[in-house]
């Protein structure tokens, strides 16, 4: 174990684009700003006009015990300034260990021997709600009155608040909001091969399907379509919104009704798609198992043409390619729309992670005033964009960095800033001021054709152990066989026998687990 002084929250995906990782699957739900709302300065979307909490004397010292964790491309540093300005802001020092291995070991062994550090970072919000209904987890509700900031936050976002709940209607987990952005999503294109062949960017999948042959027939040695989600069929989430379906179990918020996409008619047809490509040879032969290296280099050499992937991705390649070709320029493209679907991207610039607080804690009072801090707009400022006049300047209104950092994660690894433990409510703003013109707009491009974000729900301990069961087999099989269809090992006349076999396998019962959990979660009252 390492020590050193750290403090609270977050995972965080930007560096995975920066280093060209995969991203983390799985569910959550903290949404990110829209449109406008997250401005350049602090006070954008401010929910406290509160420069420090007013509860914690940042004279009093104290010291709260963290498990924290750590990530490869930013690891854990004790000297990383943010930790001193966080003493300055609170007082509080914190006593961090870091394991070395994974978060969720740790956590489990930590928890199941009764000896639980004061704070312990969560990266997933399962966690917190199964250790949290077990009694491991303080109730972050039952001090919300001694939190005024996170109370007035709470107004400013309840369905960050409602998704952060459990099942019992508590709260163990604390919910990050801003950050986000970074695991956007979206369909991206070479706009300068296209404008060098008179192609236009296809606005349907007919017309992506005939794009798709002309490449293909310019470049016979490219796979014109790659993409790098091809284990357990990923790529379907994509398609899926595209066909105004889902991926898996989702809310059909026309319908106001849960459903099962993965056997519905519309999910059928994309698969079709897919598997025509396949057969044409417009995606990789090995899409199911292309990994992050082989997909940059199909990008990169002029064997791929479009992709879908991080919006960020646009600087990760268009910087470094244009010191050889200065026209090379991946660039947005518009959402094709499905038959029957419209052009929407996938809501994927969400997630739910972040600091517990051990209900045998000594110090569960001042810990809950210590995290209020973090959810006033000081803070809001401080631990986005850090210090004025050291890391940030002020310029026509607007705040700007400094140094001049090469990219997000030069800036993490030199101050420590958007790093897991750092912040809970972010200003993307911070990240974007070190973008590309052009990033800056794919963002504002992009927004618009986002598709609605699938509740977060909360599941009780029975209706747990039925998605471990039911819920995991049915996942397994609609991973084995779509892979199948699309590779043709499974003909497309057996979809009425898939469609079947899933249901046996006890799709209504998770439906009726969903229904339930979606309920409760939109009857709950917050104090």
């Amino acid at each position: 174990m390492k020590k050193g002084v750290s403090l609270i929250m977050s995972i965080v995906m930007t560096g995975a684009i920066a280093a060209g990782c995969s991203s983390g699957s799985g569910s959550g739900g903290s949404t990110s700003p829209k449109a406008g709302d997250s401005g350049s300065g602090a006070g954008s979307g401010s929910a406290s006009g509160s420069t420090t909490s007013k509860l914690l004397d940042p004279s009093k010292k104290l010291t709260f015990k963290m498990l924290d964790d750590s990530h490869p491309s930013w690891p854990y540093n004790k000297d990383w300034p943010v930790w001193k300005w966080i003493e300055e802001k609170t007082g509080v020092t914190l006593d961090v260990q870091v394991p070395s291995g994974k978060i969720e070991d740790s956590l489990s062994l930590a928890i199941a021997s009764g000896s639980m550090p004061d704070i312990m970072y969560s990266p997933s919000k399962s966690l917190a709600d199964k250790y949290g209904q077990q009694g491991a987890l303080a109730n972050i509700l039952d001090y919300v009155n001694d939190m005024p900031n996170f109370k007035k936050w709470m107004d400013k976002y309840p369905d960050d608040t409602k998704y952060s709940l459990s099942a019992d209607g508590k709260m163990y987990i604390f919910p990050n909001q801003g950050i986000a952005e970074t695991n956007r999503t979206t369909w991206l294109y070479r706009e300068d091969v296209f404008k060098k062949n008179g192609l236009k960017a296809p606005t349907t999948y007919d017309e992506l399907y005939t794009v798709l042959k002309k490449l293909k027939e310019l470049y016979p040695n490219s796979y014109p379509f790659s993409f790098r989600t091809g284990a357990q069929v990923k790529i379907m989430r994509t398609l899926a919104a595209e066909f105004g379906t889902g991926e898996e179990f989702y809310y059909d918020y026309d319908k106001k009704e849960w459903r099962y996409g993965a056997i519905e008619d519309n999910y059928k047809k994309a698969v079709e798609y897919m598997n025509k490509f396949y057969k044409e040879g417009l995606i990789p032969p090995d899409w199911l198992t292309v990994d992050a290296k082989q997909w940059q280099d199909l990008i990169s050499t002029n064997r791929s043409f479009i992709t879908n992937d991080y919006i960020g991705r646009i600087d990760f390649f268009n910087q470094p390619l244009r010191k050889d070709n200065k026209d090379f320029n991946l660039a947005f493209m518009p959402p094709p729309a499905g038959p029957g679907g419209k052009a929407l991207n996938a809501y994927t610039h969400f997630k739910v992670s972040g600091p517990m607080v051990a209900s045998t804690s000594k110090q569960i009072k001042d810990i809950m005033k210590f995290m209020d801090y973090f959810y006033s707009e000081d803070a809001l400022a401080s631990f986005s964009w850090g210090k004025e006049g050291t890391t940030y300047k002020v310029e026509n209104g607007k705040k700007k960095f400094i140094e001049n950092y090469t990219d997000v994660a030069d800036m993490r690894k030199k101050t420590g800033l958007s790093t897991y433990a750092t912040y809970t409510w972010f200003d993307y703003d911070a990240h974007l001021s070190l973008s590309s013109p052009e990033l800056q707009k794919a963002y504002t491009d992009a927004r618009p054709y986002d598709d609605k974000l699938k509740p977060e729900l909360a599941y009780n301990e029975k209706e747990m152990e039925l998605m471990a069961t039911a819920g995991e087999a049915i996942n397994k099989h609609r991973e084995e066989n779509i892979a199948k269809f699309i590779l043709g090992q499974r003909s497309l006349d057996e979809w009425g026998k898939y469609v079947d076999e899933a249901k046996k396998l006890g799709v209504d019962k998770v439906l009726e687990a969903d229904r339930a959990a979606f309920q409760r979660m939109s009857n709950a009252k917050i104090k």
